[in-house]
């Protein structure tokens, strides 16, 4: 069959790819948005048979054009013209693949929002690219709204990081501000500077929230609380936070750095701002996310706290062949986020866990896993032997 019209140029096939692209990722994005802000206002789920549609037609988007991430599903089989039927058949990349590969549905180079996870021991991070801030923005809002906030308290933030424009690479430097900037009481400070642990400044901002009785959310990395700890003990400062007070933890415990088992550190916590361990709460997320997870409200102050997640963002544990393990067996995590719709959809992590009724509980990550993210950068807090007022780049997520 011969064609009989006019064939479009180069440039013309260009031009209606490009309009293709621009509405299809459109529609997509305004569908997630819908279903982030139905979660944020009522708790809206999203069914499984939705929450399947939605990654089935978000990863045909990634496979037509996120090349790399196509390249790596074709290696294993799976093409536009085989997709699975089922959410959980989707390919995850590895977390390293951010390394070596720009997994963007998008040109990099007019990436919205750009977060790079810390230095590897091989010296190269991994890069996360989106093409719009409007989805992690939603994203990041929704999930810290009904996990830290649910009671509206508008918070005084004090965060244990850099300020977000000193650090843009950092996504929890830029969730941190985000946070203050909508959901705080205008009075938010930030108490690192380089790799400066600004001891006296915090002590004046919590000394200040006090004295106006502000409720206050301290935020920060494991490590980096666990050396503002050590730092308030070598002062012999101890505080008693306003009724509604909350602290925000995230990062791990593996590497070089002085380790603290999780729940001791929720008793130092605890004591030195005089506050309940169930108003501590660990957030979980991923530069290679776009959303995160927390401590589930029944969990907070138990001995394992299980994570949950908003109804676009699903974990599974796996065992070394890829096999789903039942609940309670211990294997490593996958997650799946709808909001990653302009990177790639999947992602296989170095972290170990095991599946709950409700949710999944973090174990931490592979032994020989390469060093990455919260932890790395933290463990250059013990590594040289720094005076605890030292800290060395807490806050890249």
């Amino acid at each position: 069959m011969h064609a009989t019209g006019p064939q479009p140029g180069r440039k013309e096939s260009q031009a209606l790819n490009a309009r293709e692209y621009s509405e299809e990722s459109a529609a997509l994005d305004a569908e997630l948005a819908t279903v982030i802000g139905g979660w944020r206002a009522t708790g809206a789920p999203l069914s499984e048979a939705a929450f399947n549609s939605m990654a089935r037609r978000i990863f045909a988007h990634q496979l037509r054009h996120n090349a790399a991430y196509a390249q790596f599903c074709a290696s294993l089989g799976v093409t536009p013209d085989a997709l699975p039927s089922r959410w959980e058949e989707i390919p995850p990349v590895p977390v390293t693949a951010f390394k070596d590969a720009h997994l963007a549905t998008f040109d990099p180079g007019r990436a919205a929002l750009r977060f790079e996870t810390s230095g590897t021991t091989q010296g190269r991070p991994g890069v996360h690219f989106m093409e719009t801030a409007t989805l992690y923005d939603a994203a990041l809002l929704a999930g810290f709204e009904r996990a830290m906030v649910s009671d509206g308290a508008r918070l005084r933030y004090l965060n244990v990081l850099a300020r977000p424009w000193e650090l843009p690479q950092s996504s929890l430097a830029y969730m941190m501000g985000r946070i203050a900037q909508t959901l705080g009481d205008g009075a938010a400070s930030w108490h690192v500077r380089g790799d400066d642990l600004l001891v006296d400044s915090f002590a004046a901002a919590t000394r200040s929230a006090i004295s106006d009785n502000a409720a206050v959310c301290i935020a920060g990395t494991a490590f980096g609380l666990v050396n503002l700890i050590d730092a308030l003990a070598e002062r012999r400062e101890q505080f008693t936070l306003p009724e509604g007070s909350r602290i925000m933890e995230t990062g791990g415990f593996k590497g070089r750095a002085r380790v603290i088992d999780r729940l001791e550190l929720y008793q130092l916590l605890a004591q030195r701002f005089g506050i309940q361990e169930s108003a501590i709460v660990a957030e979980y997320g991923m530069t290679e996310l776009t959303s995160q997870y927390y401590d589930s409200l029944e969990s907070r102050g138990a001995p394992e706290r299980v994570k949950s997640s908003p109804p676009w963002l699903r974990a599974r544990v796996l065992d070394p062949s890829g096999v789903a393990l039942p609940v309670g067996e211990v294997g490593t995590l996958v997650h799946v986020d709808l909001a990653n719709r302009s990177s790639a959809l999947a992602i296989a992590t170095d972290d170990r866990g095991y599946r709950t009724e409700s949710g999944f509980v973090l174990l931490g990550r592979e032994e020989r896993a390469t060093l990455r993210g919260c932890s790395l950068d933290a463990e250059a807090l013990r590594a040289s032997r720094m005076p605890a007022r030292r800290i060395s780049r807490i806050t890249s997520a």
